[in-house]
């Protein structure tokens, strides 16, 4: 029977696993060392902060597995013999595979910082982290402070979970303003006095130096290197990025870059090799989009595409138009097609922008401006229907048609406020335009009531 190997249990693999069994009877065996089981990556931190149970987060029963005869191998993978189709293991037993696919997502960035590998040194990335983080950050007590290094989502978790117990935070980001190169500094600043206001120190323009150590390899401070001042801390958290994690694929024939390379169909430069997820990289970009995308969607849709074509039925990954959604702190954030930085910002692009003027509710709205086409929009602290947004980017409607039906795509509960009439008045405004607000549509809402019955 032909033999699939999946390394790597994230949600590319798992994913990859299900839609091959739904299709096939073929042997799948999923290869981990992280966790014999699957677990959502994104819910770690509300173990730490007392919301779940690891056991929460894993979203099938363990009778899952054998119920659909998918088998589950723990160990770490050291090498890749393609030509014999033969994975060797740090025990150094092997297993042979017919089929193989690579989804061993990513690791923190290092970038050769002295103490970098010391005890309490950590990313936020895998369960190992999680507990790790449980080790050298239980409580105040035994961790006086901890510094974290680098400005991005995982950092800003990381924050959040690390004053969920009380411990003080000195966030170090290199970048003049928090996120500023991904995010317009309307957004960016609002956030920067956020942070703050939740008791976090941040330290904007701030590289570390290096990290220091006790006697027995522990962490007892780092050094800024633009200052050279020197904070005592018992944990570091890197969280400056990732890099795919591929270190096992030397040798093995299989192109890589940063990423391992594919092309439209996921498949390597080697028969019957693929790669999904974060560890995939794209040789050709997709329209504006990177060429590695380390986003919990495209890894799902990845192996749902990836499954389409080991079953037989060539597929193109297709990921359509670009979204995403987080939480800074307790502010809601999505973005929907592109809305570039000022640092990025494209030729063609302007933007529209309303923030209200107490609260932390802002939007910027990115449109072509020649023809007026929308391009984006990024939301905070408003919840917006990724249908609507989608589908106007695909009719590629005009930022007029947008603000106009901008209360149908508004996602928030009924009795929340509402605040289309003033972003709308203010693009009228300043654009000296007589935009007025269509009427909700329940079309859908209706549509749905009428298919459940």
């Amino acid at each position: 029977m032909e033999h699939i190997v999946i390394i790597g249990n994230g949600i590319s693999g798992v994913t990859a696993a299900r839609h091959i069994r739904k299709n096939t009877t073929k042997k799948i065996t999923i290869v981990s060392s992280e966790h014999p089981y699957f677990f959502s990556r994104t819910a770690l931190m509300y173990v730490y902060m007392g919301h779940l149970k690891f056991s929460q987060t894993q979203p099938y029963e363990k009778g899952f597995w054998n119920k659909n005869n998918i088998n589950l191998k723990e160990g770490h993978v050291t090498a890749v013999a393609t030509a014999t189709k033969t994975l060797t293991f740090k025990d150094n037993s092997t297993l042979t595979y017919d089929t193989l696919i690579i989804a061993t997502g990513s690791k923190p960035n290092k970038f050769g910082w002295p103490g970098q590998d010391l005890k309490g040194v950590l990313g936020m990335y895998h369960k190992q982290d999680l507990e790790q983080l449980e080790q050298w950050a239980p409580n105040p007590k035994q961790c006086k402070r901890a510094v974290i290094v680098g400005g991005g989502l995982i950092g800003i978790e990381l924050a959040e979970m690390l004053r969920s117990r009380n411990i003080p935070v000195t966030f170090l980001v290199r970048e003049t303003s928090f996120w500023n190169g991904v995010l317009p500094a309307q957004e960016s600043e609002m956030l920067n006095k956020h942070i703050v206001a939740h008791h976090i120190d941040l330290r904007l323009a701030s590289n570390l130096k290096e990290i220091k150590s006790d006697k027995n390899g522990g962490v007892t401070s780092v050094v800024i290197a633009e200052t050279g001042e020197e904070i005592a801390c018992n944990v570091v958290g890197l969280t400056a990025g990732v890099t795919p994690n591929i270190d096992f694929l030397e040798g093995s024939g299989i192109e890589t870059k940063k990423g391992v390379l594919v092309n439209r169909f996921l498949a390597t430069n080697v028969k019957d090799v693929y790669a999904i997820g974060d560890c995939a990289e794209q040789r050709e970009s997709i329209g504006l989009r990177r060429n590695i995308e380390t986003v919990w969607y495209t890894g799902r849709m990845m192996g749902e595409t990836v499954a389409q074509t080991i079953c037989g039925n060539p597929t193109q990954y297709s990921p359509g138009h670009w979204f995403n959604s987080a939480k800074f702190l307790d502010i809601e954030y999505q973005t929907y097609g592109w809305v570039f930085s000022e640092r990025h910002k494209k030729p063609y692009e302007a933007y529209f922008q309303w923030k209200h003027p107490k609260k932390n509710c802002c939007i910027t709205i990115s449109y072509h401006k020649n023809s007026m086409t929308f391009l984006g929009i990024n939301t905070f602290g408003i919840r917006m229907r990724h249908e609507k947004f989608d589908q106007w980017l695909t009719e590629k409607q005009s930022i007029h048609y947008v603000l106009k039906h901008l209360k149908s795509a508004n996602f928030d509960p009924e009795f929340y406020d509402i605040y289309e009439h003033e972003i709308v008045a203010q693009f009228n405004a300043k654009h000296q335009t007589k935009i007025k607000i269509a009427p909700k549509s329940w079309k859908r809402i209706f549509s749905k009531k009428l298919q459940s019955h």
